[in-house]
This record gives structure tokens, C-alpha cells and sequence, in this order.
């Protein structure tokens, strides 16, 4: 067995930082190695989680984690929570309809994610939402 690949940054939770966090997810993928393709659908990924934990919550910061064990990669965004009505940050996609501005994101991780789900930290405050994402040797 391969030994895990791991990676965790934490960033103001400010609308810049998302593309400062799909920044340094490009850099840790390349780093590692890791596909263009699959490079390509963490990165759509984590702009969509760091956008609801920005936007959905009263968070100062946003912490997020990458781990790569074998051939599958774990992407965990955690917020610190004051969402609206206690909700997590956007885990639940609208039903406005294709033309709407909100809920998209969710269904876009549905589809790029093997797995995805919300759990509320431990300390009561905040959740994480995470996504794993498969890939295999022959990845481009």
C-alpha cells in the first residue's frame, strides 16, 4: 500500500479566497503529480465548497484538507458554522431550475464526486463538507 499524500491550508473567508484555494489545490495536484483531468474536477470542487462556506456562513475562516491515498482523493472543506437556520453551508441543492443562480454548485460536486456528504464538527460549531474523487493510474 502507498503511503497517504496530505495537505491542509486555511484561508480568511473572503470571496478571494476561493480562487486562492483552487490555486493551491492546482499547485498540490501538480506537485504530487496528480492528472489533469482529475486536477481539472478538484478544482471545480473546492471553488464550489469554499463558495458556500464564504457565502452561507458566518465563518472568519475556511479550513480545507486534500488526501490522496491509493487512487482515491479526499477533499474536506470545513466552515465555522452561523449558516442560515443552523443549516450547514449549502448542502442542499435549490430547486430553482437550470436557470437559477443558487444550488447549482451541489449537483456540479454530485456529478465530478464519487462521494460526498456534510457531518457537524465536534465542537458543535461549523461543518465539513466532503467529496472524494476516484482516479486511476492511467489518468491524463
Amino acid at each position: 500500500m502507498e503511503r497517504a499524500l496530505c495537505d491542509a491550508f486555511h484561508l480568511p473567508a473572503i470571496g478571494a479566497s476561493v480562487a486562492e484555494a483552487r490555486r493551491r489545490v492546482l499547485a498540490r495536484l501538480t506537485d504530487w503529480g496528480i492528472g489533469t483531468m482529475i486536477r481539472e474536477d478538484v478544482q471545480l470542487v473546492v471553488s464550489e465548497l469554499f463558495t458556500n462556506a464564504v457565502r452561507h456562513t458566518d465563518s472568519e475562516r475556511v479550513d480545507c484538507e486534500l488526501r490522496v491515498t491509493d487512487a482515491r482523493l479526499r477533499l474536506t472543506v470545513t466552515d465555522q458554522g452561523g449558516g442560515p437556520a443552523g443549516r450547514p453551508a449549502g448542502v442542499r441543492p435549490e430547486t430553482g431550475g437550470a436557470e437559477g443562480e443558487n444550488g447549482r454548485g451541489l449537483l456540479l460536486v454530485s456529478a465530478l464526486a464519487d462521494a460526498w456528504g456534510v457531518r457537524p464538527c465536534a465542537d458543535g460549531r461549523g461543518h465539513t463538507v466532503w467529496a472524494e474523487l476516484g482516479f486511476g493510474p492511467s489518468a491524463p
